[in-house]
């Protein structure tokens, strides 16, 4: 399952189906594009895919980190010269300096946290989501082993849940 965004850029299909929609430059294109994604997200669900709506909900919080990040630092840069050759890949500074952050009270500061509030208000509601938690609970009890899952019964653990109409939602 990964934490946080760990893997959103790695798993196919799922990568090349929300990808095209993951966009944040102004707050009405975060809108449409965090909309898209939680349709996704709900059918996803609606399918049982877990990892469907995982990676929905990783493109939610990263749309949400992103737009963050351009909202503290002109052109989204944070650290200041490249990442080291044998860190690439990995998150971190690397030992790199932080670059200053730009006053938030500039426009382009305020465009993107505004973008930023859009995507968090639906990567809660992601969190949030019945349905999910319980996929989620039922992939970490059967992939990840934890002991804090051992005590679910196994009648919790269903296979297979009726389709629902995503839209009625």
């Amino acid at each position: 399952m990964g934490r946080g965004e760990q893997g959103v850029l790695l798993v196919e299909p799922y990568k090349s189906e929300i990808l095209p929609h993951w966009r944040f430059a102004t707050p009405d294109i975060a809108q449409a594009s965090s909309q898209a994604i939680y349709a996704m997200f709900l059918d996803y669900l609606a399918q049982n895919d877990f990892v469907g709506a995982d990676m929905a909900r990783k493109f939610i919080q990263m749309g949400y980190t992103r737009a963050r990040r351009y909202a503290n630092h002109k052109g989204g840069k944070k650290y200041d010269g490249a990442v080291p050759a044998d860190k690439k890949g990995q998150s971190g500074a690397h030992g790199r300096d932080t670059l200053p952050q730009q006053p938030q009270d500039s426009e382009a500061a305020q465009i993107k946290a505004e973008s930023a509030q859009i995507f968090k208000k639906v990567w809660d509601d992601c969190r949030a989501n019945a349905d999910y938690q319980r996929l989620r609970k039922q992939h970490q009890a059967r992939y990840e082993h934890d002991d804090q899952y051992a005590d679910i019964p196994n009648d919790w653990l269903v296979e297979d849940k009726p389709k629902t109409d995503s839209s009625k939602q």
